[in-house]
């Protein structure tokens, strides 16, 4: 249907999909760094809500929201048990690079997740969908 210049009017399905809790959750997920985690684990409930009731836009944000969390407890956990093990192993000075592996390991993690949420929040601030909510990197 075209109207009287010849233009075809904005369809209702191209509709704006309300970015305010994707925003919020990356901007928890960035905080995180700084609290500890517990923004992070406030992000995620507000990710697995989201999920349920956003649109095909949105969607993708919290399916790369919720995939980072996880991705980044899994990273997580295995630079605290190296850390642990290279404690234990410092006694005997075998454990010092166990130690090391462990802190870059967290170290990164804090950078990866950061970087992953200026990307998000830029798909976000243009009103995208994210092109691939799947992929381990950004």
């Amino acid at each position: 249907m075209t109207n009287a210049t010849g233009a075809v009017p904005p369809t209702v399905g191209a509709a704006h999909e309300d970015r305010t809790l994707p925003a919020v959750v990356y901007a928890l997920y960035a905080f995180q760094a700084v609290a500890w985690g517990v923004p992070a684990l406030i992000g995620l409930l507000i990710a697995y809500v989201g999920l349920q009731t956003a649109g095909p836009k949105m969607r993708t944000h919290f399916v790369f929201q919720v995939r980072t969390a996880w991705m980044a407890v899994a990273w997580g956990l295995l630079g605290t048990v190296l850390m642990i093990v290279g404690g234990v192993l410092s006694i005997v000075l075998i454990g010092i690079p166990v130690v090391q592996l462990g802190f870059a390991i967290l170290s990164l993690i804090y950078v990866w997740v950061i970087a992953r949420c200026i990307a998000g929040a830029i798909h976000l601030a243009q009103d995208l969908a994210y092109p691939r909510p799947r992929s381990w990197l950004v």
